[in-house]
């Protein structure tokens, strides 16, 4: 059993790391995701689901917990619900799994997902439309060696990680006439069975989670924005006063 979620992290980490150029070259559209890193509640609660579903393998290994008090998390709720790797706050975003044992059994560790947000745009949009799309794009198929399939990634190595939450649902194809040849054009999805949310909340979690991953690859993105604001209202300031005092001094100079 730790085989296989061992096995489910690690296919995550090569999708989102070598393979993500391969993902942008095939499969569906990319849906659009809307970020906004200044809604709170949506980033704790993408914290919350990236600590339970996301560092058990994979590090964030640039971010800090205790910097999570800029998303409105105080240090004692860090220390009561995310810390599950450490018992310090101003540690490192560090996976459970140990690299050596990992390296062992996969050749390979886990990447680090603090810039993964940023690292996975491509010529279909940015990096969250990419992990928008993918991981709201999973789908039952057997004749896979993990079971699972992915509509944003076709032949993807790794199961439905969070197929608890959106249970299994298998996609639906029209088939249609181009150019004197029959192809199947994807129509929809046909729900299997039912997950612990409906669609519309497994949505809105996932994009927390995305939302999350983008605040995560810089989390001082909102503080300069505010900064640059205030900077050039300020210089804008400084230059009417200054153009004033100019007309000022050379107002008898003829």
């Amino acid at each position: 059993m730790k085989k296989i979620i061992l096995s489910a992290c690690l296919g995550l980490g090569v999708l989102l790391g070598a393979g993500g150029t391969q993902a942008a070259e095939g499969g569906v559209a990319w849906d659009k995701f809307n970020v906004d890193t200044t809604n709170t509640t949506s980033l704790q609660n993408g914290a919350k689901l990236f600590v339970n579903y996301c560092l058990s393998c994979h590090s964030a290994a640039f971010m800090r917990y205790n910097r999570l008090q800029d998303i409105g998390l105080t240090e004692q709720q860090i220390k009561d619900n995310l810390l599950f790797t450490t018992d310090k706050v101003g540690e490192t975003m560090k996976a459970a799994i140990d690299p050596k044992q990992a390296k062992e059994w996969f050749g390979a560790n886990p990447p680090d997902l603090t810039l993964v947000a940023r690292s996975r745009a491509g010529h279909q949009g940015t990096g969250a439309d990419y992990l928008y799309t993918f991981l709201r794009g999973f789908y039952k198929d057997d004749t896979k060696a993990t079971g699972w399939n992915n509509m944003a990634f076709p032949s993807v190595g790794m199961p439905h990680v969070l197929w608890e939450l959106q249970g299994v649902r298998v996609p639906v194809y029209k088939e249609v006439e181009e150019h004197g040849h029959k192809t199947q054009v994807f129509t929809g999805w046909q729900q299997v069975t039912p997950g612990k949310m409906n669609s519309t909340d497994f949505d809105k979690s996932v994009g927390d989670l995305v939302n999350y991953l983008q605040w995560m690859g810089d989390p001082s993105q909102n503080t300069r924005k505010r900064v640059g604001v205030g900077v050039l209202i300020f210089l804008l300031g400084l230059i009417f006063i200054t153009w004033r005092l100019n007309a000022a001094f050379w107002k008898d100079v003829k």
